[in-house]
Order: structure tokens, then C-alpha cells, then sequence
């Protein structure tokens, strides 16, 4: 067990890092919150089953978790964005830009989503997660996941819309 739950949280603690950052964790309370998700991965790792892929078992701890982070009436709710990919090449500092410009809309975009839409639309669209492995993953109907995802897309990009026009940005 211990073996198992070591390689989970070696292959995913920078995925589960990442969830909690498009789930709407400030960077400065990602690290202790992937630590909190951790926990819980270990208290219930008897329910979890090798056969099936992890990621999306982890995300739905990681929902949860922000979730609930988000509901403590002493956290102030941050629009996070990340900062320029170390990668990008230097000659082009315009694309770099641009491109956190569009993560910082796609996070205020996020956050106009209720935690149930946001979690499938996360999974589904940015993580590329099928919809038969989150129904599984959340407990709910698949029917459930694709009503949510519309939803969500529908929400995500009238938010991106109104920042857009807000901000002046084509």
C-alpha cells in the first residue's frame, strides 16, 4: 500500500498542483492543499483501483478540496494566473504575452463557473479526460457529465466575451 501510494503521489503531485490551480487555488495555498488532497488519496486508497487510469480519481479529490477551501469565509477568492512559460523563446515576447493574457481570461472565464460545471469542464476539456472516466471518478451519470460540460462551455464563453469587451481585447 505505501509502495502504491508513493508512486501516485511521485507521477501526480505536479498534476494534482496544477488542478488545484485552474480550480481557483492562489499559488501561495496550492502547495498545502496538494499535500490535504494527498491525505485524504492515502486514507482512501483501499477504494482505489489500478486498472483504471489515476488522474481523474485524484482530480475529483482535488475538486473537493478547493472546493471547500473556496466556502471558508476567510479565503479570499483570487483570479490566478501562471507566469510566462520558462520555455518560450525569448525572441518573441509578443506571443508570450498574449498567451497569459488569454490564460489570465480563460482563469476569470473558470471563475464564473459553480464548482460542478468548473470540475467537468476542467477535466474534459483541459485535461482531455473521456466522459465515461469522470462520471466514474465523481460518481455521477454520464448524462450528468455532458449536461455539465455544456453548461459550462456556455458559461465559460459568454465569461470570455464580457472580460474581452471589458478589457477592450479583440
Amino acid at each position: 500500500m505505501a509502495a502504491t501510494f508513493r508512486a501516485l503521489f511521485d507521477e501526480n503531485f505536479g498534476f494534482v498542483w496544477n488542478a488545484l490551480r485552474r480550480f481557483g487555488v492562489a499559488e501561495a495555498e496550492r502547495e498545502d492543499l496538494a499535500n490535504e488532497v494527498f491525505f485524504r488519496v492515502y486514507k482512501a486508497l483501499d477504494q482505489y483501483d489500478p486498472q483504471r487510469p489515476a488522474r481523474p480519481w485524484l482530480v475529483a479529490f482535488a475538486a473537493r478540496v478547493a472546493s471547500e477551501h473556496r466556502r471558508l469565509a476567510r479565503h479570499r477568492y483570487e483570479v490566478t494566473t501562471d507566469s510566462v512559460e520558462a520555455g518560450a523563446p525569448a525572441s518573441a515576447p509578443e506571443g508570450a504575452i498574449e498567451r497569459a493574457e488569454q490564460r489570465a481570461i480563460l482563469a476569470e472565464g473558470l471563475d464564473a463557473l459553480d464548482p460542478d460545471k468548473r470540475v467537468v469542464f476542467v477535466l474534459h476539456d483541459l485535461e482531455e479526460v473521456a466522459t465515461p472516466d469522470i462520471a466514474r471518478a465523481l460518481g455521477i451519470p454520464e448524462g450528468t457529465v455532458s449536461s455539465r460540460l455544456r453548461a459550462a462551455r456556455a458559461e465559460v464563453l459568454a465569461a470570455v466575451k464580457r472580460i474581452r469587451a471589458r478589457k477592450g481585447a479583440p
